[in-house]
């Protein structure tokens, strides 16, 4: 064995051993799982990075992952010293270690594990992905086309003179790779562009920024400027810590909707928006008793936030002209920078991962997301930043 492979166990013990002390059971099996995973696939490539001479950053980068998930055990947002030279070196070195699996396992079979370096190569540019998200303004077209089950949507060409202008802040998440900054500059750039609405489609923190009271309402603090026009929905994170963020939220002027609806008056025409709340259970059921409690509003567009695009399904035929959900961060890793629409949701789902899709009539737009939380970096699938038009073809039904 080597002094790698001890060093590498001994630091697995010592996370464990430190995250059940300061932060229980649970989160010790989460770490214990992420890091025994993380551990076998960069022993395993050990002998390689170190015959290649990268035997000391390979150690070093390792030393950061696990330094990071120790961190953890001390919930908090760190500031941007501690993320540039801790925490963004580690998640680009789990990154690409989670991918280098195969190449493990042929360094283990004695084979040679040629192109061992190409995960981490991909990693670095997740890194650059994960820290940027490119403007854009898209424009969709609602024009009572019926569509035969649920299927991807184009966004079709019909223009108004004066469409809807949304700009949808979808799982900016809090933490390593969403700053207070970040999100404030976000936010700042929303105003700027001055939408009728600001609609918030859930998952707000991530375990660090939990630990940090105050730091929500300080990254959304610009949209103080639009009070009234900004409006949120619930998502499974945000059950992680509920009094903060309703708290927040309701600090800056964002309205919280969970299974509750307003009407809005803006210059493109009256807006329904129903905020429907997180559950991971009886769908069916919540979706029919949420349309029923907030029935259509005659003449007025239909909006749903929905946190979740999979509960889509779910929705009664003719109860949204659209539905604006977020949780898959577009499917995070994926085609769409090489022009492609397949991610990893996709290929292994049914479920919606980003962009607009229909179902009959009711239309759904999966926002790629403003941050990310989970696999530790974006590959091929930007965030999303910038505003959605929504062009209602006249005639079509209310």
């Amino acid at each position: 064995m080597t002094l790698f492979s001890l060093s590498t166990f001994a630091a697995w013990a010592g996370t464990v051993a430190l995250a059940v002390w300061l932060r229980g059971r649970f989160f010790a099996t989460f770490a214990g799982v992420m890091l025994g995973i993380h551990g076998l696939i960069s022993v395993g490539l050990w002998s390689t990075a170190r015959d290649a001479g990268l035997g000391l950053p390979f150690a070093v980068a390792q030393g950061l992952a696990f330094v990071h998930m120790a961190s953890l055990t001390r919930a908090k947002l760190r500031p941007v010293v501690w993320r540039g030279l801790i925490s963004t070196p580690a998640m680009w070195f789990w990154g690409g270690t989670f991918m280098a699996f195969p190449w493990a396992i042929a360094a283990a079979l004695g084979l040679p594990p040629w192109g061992w370096w190409v995960p981490y190569a991909l990693a670095l540019v997740g890194v650059f992905q994960s820290l940027r998200a490119p403007r854009s303004t898209v424009d969709l077209t609602l024009d009572g086309t019926a569509a035969d089950g649920l299927a991807r949507w184009p966004l079709g060409d019909g223009r108004v003179e004066r469409p809807l202008r949304i700009v949808q802040i979808s799982d900016p998440h809090l933490g390593p790779w969403m700053s207070v900054d970040r999100l404030r500059a976000i936010c700042e750039r929303a105003v700027a562009d001055a939408p009728d609405l600001v609609l918030l489609t859930g998952d707000y923190l991530t375990m660090e920024s939990a630990g940090t009271p105050g730091c929500l309402a300080e990254g959304l603090a610009p949209l103080q400027a639009l009070e009234g026009r900004t409006f949120a929905c619930l998502g499974n994170h945000d059950y992680e810590a509920l009094p903060m963020v309703v708290r927040e939220l309701a600090a800056v002027g964002v309205k919280l909707l969970v299974d509750h609806s307003v009407v809005v008056q803006t210059e493109a025409g009256p807006v329904q928006i129903v905020g429907a709340d997180f559950t991971w259970r009886d769908r069916e059921v919540h979706m029919q008793e949420l349309c029923t409690a907030h029935p259509r509003v005659p003449g007025a567009l239909r909006l749903m936030l929905l946190h979740d695009p999979a509960a889509f399904a779910h929705l009664p035929p003719g109860e949204a002209d659209l539905v604006l959900a977020g949780h898959t961060h577009g499917g995070q890793v994926g085609l769409l920078s090489l022009g492609h629409d397949k991610t990893v949701i996709s290929a292994l789902s049914d479920i919606p991962d980003h962009g607009l899709w229909a179902r009959g009539t009711d239309r759904l737009y999966v926002h790629r997301a403003t941050g990310f939380y989970g696999f530790p970096l974006r590959l091929g699938v930007p965030a999303e930043e910038g505003v959605l038009q929504v062009h209602r073809v006249p005639g079509t039904p209310a």
